[in-house]
């Protein structure tokens, strides 16, 4: 829980949403009902409340009821590059170091990304979050701050290789031991070689280990560094004791430097191979173009991108990245766009189409005017979506936060049973220490740490390298579960460009119905207002002007045109208003049944309908194929659309669509859907158009199509990149496989523990083969993330 500090203070609140005076009333009653505030000022002016608190205040709170009252609480995110995390125990120290610090709203720490995201009260000053974590042992700074591993001097490796050369004498007898050779380095020497493993190679386990337990917690190095420390100590003491006697010294010098070994390996491929898991965000960035070719009145000019404005001219040649989001204006050729959008063949764009950023054009010279630049391109907006669902937490996830708070100090407190335990039974001490060794170096929150994100940041990037952009964990988690998928239809199942296919005009009507309706969709983004106005243009109709426009929601538009009143819209907006259909009755019949969708037109007032307007959409050609897979994949599918029962049929049929729910408003869908979920099922919505947005916010996953509204991509957990319906079967595939890697690595993640830990407490393992177990956990969880790479589409998941 986010909180202020517990001494009694007062805290100023950024309140966004007031304007007026009876806004202040309002803020300072919902804010006086907090539990735990004294007092509270609200000033109008300058947009903030000051309250003063009695004990913590629970800022989670604050803004429940900030937002309930219809005000914002005003935050900010901030990302802080993390290092010196080892473990989930660092995790888990560390969010809730972030979390007392005052403003902080909540802090989510990701072990694979080594990044920090701390939500924060607009204002709160980024020193005071860096302090927390350097006060907890750990270093922050921004990402773009942080060095990156290409500036280092010497390779990753080098502590890894140079502890085991200087291990490997002290490891050679044990080797050399099953030949008959009975060798071994004087103890002097074998001190020599050890003692610079131990407290310089190993140091790093000392400083994260001794952070740890200043600020009352233990993680991982706190383990190595006591459990390697107590190994070389007993040698250091046999050593010491002994000294001047003859005979062979029971020394362990080994045991402690080749468990550091062994650790620093294990850590050195664990970081190469998370880097692996964050590829798909590098390979993004990499689309960027630096500069831009500009077209000013002087010429062409070579600029920088970050000086380039919008409505410029940007001149694109072959073979170059397209350098803004824009709208061709000049020029014919063939867009790749393969890593935005998962698109395996190049795409045509001709003036009027629009181009995005990192797609690289083919053999025709491209004029594109810019409309989007920086953090507004597409290509920011899928970066944006794959870093913070690789950043998020899983579901899952919080099973692994309660066993990491409490790991560390059940270990240590079986090693110290283990020690007492063989030493009450009459072992000799130092047999009695190393089992204790052992259970403190086999036990490993590296593995607990790593098994979900790691899962989550290959799973994500794979998705989105193939044009499914998954918006968060939580997503990801919940999509593998859905057993029905409702579908959209226009535009998510049909090409979303109807056509006008017919018109009907009532005997005995001397109005030129065509231009009529055109006049009313005049302004309107509606696929069936364009089609109405593309079929006027093709007959150069001279269109009317209208006056009084008003849009009615699900069913419809309405407008003055030369005086008189019309509306235009289904069958259900004719009913409402006791229109009859007159003799187009049989038409209207025919063309429903035929699967088109029908609009009538009627004056205001009138008892007969004006004229009939049947459209014709054609079903997307991979659509079939895409519920196919769907249903293969063990998926109910479901049509829900607002056009009438013929045509939803008719489309429904056509695609071989489990159950067809017709004639629905909008505003409706979402309770279709809540229906749905009540009976059971786990439901996923798919579709494009802003009135999808509340179905979409509705089901257990929303899905939208790329190609829609951006209000339907806000909405949903998963957007696809490209208006293919087998998309929706390729993210039900990555989230079940992702989902599947996630619950293999929780296993392998405990499993090691669950056996590792007796084994050692019981004297089966010795602390070199504990510290190799150790390294390999961490390491194998990894790799097993990794595997999801290789997914491909079409897979069953």
């Amino acid at each position: 829980m986010s909180t202020t500090p517990s001494s009694s203070t007062a805290i100023q609140l950024p309140i966004q949403g007031m304007s007026c005076a009876s806004c202040v009333g309002r803020v300072e009653k919902v804010l006086a009902r907090v539990a735990g505030v004294r007092a509270v000022s609200v000033n109008l002016a300058s947009e903030t409340a000051s309250v003063e608190s009695e004990g913590r205040l629970d800022l989670l709170a604050v803004e429940q009821a900030i937002s309930g009252a219809g005000y914002q609480l005003g935050s900010q995110e901030i990302v802080l590059a993390i290092g010196g995390m080892t473990c989930a125990s660092c995790v888990s120290r560390l969010e809730k170091v972030l979390s007392r610090v005052p403003g902080v709203l909540a802090a989510t720490v990701n072990l694979a990304s080594e990044q920090a995201r701390v939500r924060v009260l607009s204002g709160t000053a980024l020193a005071s979050l860096v302090l927390a974590v350097q006060q907890a042992g750990f270093q922050a700074s921004l990402p773009q701050t942080a060095p990156e591993a290409s500036q280092r001097v010497l390779p990753g490796w080098w502590p890894a290789a140079l502890a085991m050369l200087l291990s490997l004498p002290l490891l050679l007898p044990m080797l050399l031991e099953p030949f008959g050779l009975h060798w071994m380095l004087p103890g002097v020497w074998q001190w020599a070689l050890a003692t610079p493993v131990q407290f310089w190679l190993g140091a790093r386990f000392y400083r994260a280990g001794w952070a740890a337990l200043k600020s009352g917690s233990g993680n991982m190095d706190l383990l190595v560094a006591l459990g390697t420390s107590a190994a070389y100590g007993l040698s250091v003491y046999q050593l010491w004791a002994h000294a001047g006697h003859a005979g062979m010294l029971h020394l362990y010098f080994e045991a402690g430097a080749v468990v550091i070994s062994l650790v620093l390996l294990g850590k050195w491929l664990e970081a190469r191979a998370k880097q692996q898991t964050t590829a798909a965000i590098r390979a993004l960035q990499a689309l960027r173009p630096a500069t831009a070719r500009v077209r000013r009145a002087e010429g062409e000019v070579e600029l920088a991108i970050e000086m380039v404005q919008l409505g410029d001219v940007v001149v694109v040649r072959p073979g170059e990245r397209v350098a803004v989001d824009g709208e061709v204006i000049e020029g014919l050729s063939q867009i790749d766009a393969a890593l935005l959008t998962g698109e395996s063949l190049p795409v045509p764009v001709q003036p009027g189409d629009r181009v995005a950023t990192g797609a690289i054009n083919g053999e025709g010279l491209l004029l594109v005017r810019t409309a989007a630049l920086g953090a507004e391109t597409m290509l920011a907006r899928i970066i944006r979506l794959v870093e913070d669902a690789q950043a998020a937490k899983a579901p899952i996830q919080r099973l692994v936060d309660k066993v990491s708070a409490v790991f560390v100090p059940v270990v240590l407190g079986l090693a110290l049973l283990t020690l007492l335990g063989w030493w009450l039974v009459g072992a000799p001490i130092e047999t009695a220490i190393l089992h204790a060794v052992a259970v403190l170096v086999i036990a490993c929150p590296c593995a607990l740490g790593l098994a979900t994100p790691t899962a989550i940041m290959a799973g994500t990037g794979v998705a989105a390298r193939h044009g499914i952009l998954i918006k968060d964990a939580a997503a990801l988690e919940h999509a593998h579960g859905l057993d029905t998928i409702v579908f959209d239809k226009t535009g998510t199942l049909t090409v979303g460009k109807p056509s006008l296919h017919a018109l009907a005009v009532q005997p005995g009507q001397q109005v030129e119905a065509l231009a009529v309706a055109a006049a009313l969709q005049q302004g309107s983004q509606h696929p069936l207002a364009r089609a109405v106005l593309a079929s006027a243009q093709a007959k150069s109709l001279p269109l009317p002007a209208a006056s009084a426009q008003r849009a009615l929601p699900g069913r419809g538009v309405a407008a003055t045109v030369a005086g008189q009143s019309y509306l235009l819209g289904n069958r259900r907006l004719l009913e409402e208003q006791g229109v009859s259909m007159g003799a187009l009755a049989e038409q209207a019949a025919a063309a429903e049944a035929a699967g088109r969708s029908v609009s009538w037109l009627w004056a205001e007032g009138a008892s007969v309908a004006m004229a009939m307007l049947s459209f014709g959409d054609e079903l997307k050609p991979s659509a079939r194929a895409g519920i196919t897979r769907l249903q293969a994949l063990g998926v109910r599918t479901v049509l829900l659309s607002g056009d009438n029962l013929g045509a939803a049929t008719a489309a429904g049929q056509a695609l071989g669509i489990d159950r067809v729910i017709a004639n629905v408003l909008p505003a409706d869908k979402a309770a279709e859907i809540q229906r749905l979920r009540a009976e059971g099922r786990r439901v996923g919505m798919v579709g494009d158009g802003i009135n999808d947005a509340p179905a979409l916010a509705a089901a257990d996953v929303g899905i939208a199509m790329g190609d829609g509204s951006d209000v339907a991509m806000h909405a949903a957990g998963i957007t696809l990149m490209r208006g293919e319906v087998g998309l929706v079967a390729d993210a039900l595939a990555i989230s079940r496989r992702s989902y599947a890697k996630i619950r293999q690595n929780l296993f392998w993640a405990f499993i090691y523990n669950l056996i590792g830990i007796p084994l050692a407490a019981f004297g089966l393992l010795n602390p070199m083969l504990a510290g190799a177990a150790m390294a390999f956990s961490s390491v194998s969880v990894v790799g097993n993330a990794l595997l999801l790479r290789r997914w491909r589409p079409g897979a069953r998941g």
